[in-house]
């Protein structure tokens, strides 16, 4: 039987398919109760057991609607069943909350924040920055993506580990309203791996290890952020930071 999806005029969130599967066995329920249950309560008479099928195999995603239905039909929040969200949209569709209570929440007109949300491209003062932080529950990380400052982040940090780490310690602090010595710790920790890995290109210049070492070294720039954040959290465990 062919799956038919309802088109959604927007992208849709990070489905985590194994989760739903997961859920829905755990409720002791098959694709034919979920789908049925969707269609009763929810008024999405297209919602077929293929349908659900696909989505727990990844074929297809559901789309927002669809999303919080089968959410409903579980017994569980949007927010379990997407992945780790990245955009503003995923944010709000992983805390359940409608675009028009964010957007009061931040004190901001529904047609402009949506037209953010469309773009992708947060336009808020600090002072809306600071509230959707809060309405969002959002990490410093996450905030730091959702309000477009990842690239100029990413920029900084790979000067820092390419070149004197110190000379960051200042625009990285402020960029993202840290304390230097937060800052100080993680940029040396990762200029310190960084030239590490570095170690055999500098020294012969050539050869299968230098190789590998220039891709091991694309790599650990390429994920400079993560990076980053990993140094971050661990020095707040080791050290007792917030």
């Amino acid at each position: 039987m062919p799956v038919h999806q309802q088109s959604v005029p927007q992208p849709t969130p990070p489905f985590d398919a194994p989760a739903a599967r997961k859920l829905r066995i755990a409720l002791g329920m098959g694709p034919e109760h979920v789908a049925y249950g969707i269609r009763t309560s929810f008024g999405l008479p297209h919602v077929t057991p293929d349908l659900v099928d696909a989505w727990e195999r990844g074929l297809v995603n559901p789309g927002h609607g669809e999303l919080t239905a089968l959410a409903g039909v579980l017994w569980c929040s949007p927010g379990e069943l997407i992945g780790a969200p990245r955009t503003l949209r995923e944010h709000r569709i992983a805390r359940g909350l409608p675009a028009e209570d964010v957007a009061r929440a931040v004190g901001l007109e529904l047609l402009a924040y949506v037209r953010m949300e469309e773009a992708d491209e947060w336009r808020g003062s600090e002072r809306q920055s600071a509230a959707l932080a809060r309405v969002l529950d959002l990490s410093l990380a996450d905030h730091v993506t959702v309000t477009g400052r990842e690239p100029k982040l990413a920029m900084m940090l790979r000067g820092a580990v390419t070149t004197r780490w110190q000379a960051y310690v200042r625009p990285v602090g402020k960029l993202l309203t840290l304390e230097r010595r937060i800052v100080g710790h993680a940029l040396r920790a990762l200029h310190t791996e960084y030239q590490g890995r570095m170690v055999p290109t500098l020294s012969w210049g050539g050869g299968a290890a230098a190789a590998e070492a220039d891709d091991a070294g694309r790599d650990f720039l390429d994920r400079i952020v993560d990076r980053f954040w990993s140094t971050i959290r661990r020095d707040a465990e080791r050290y007792g930071d917030g």
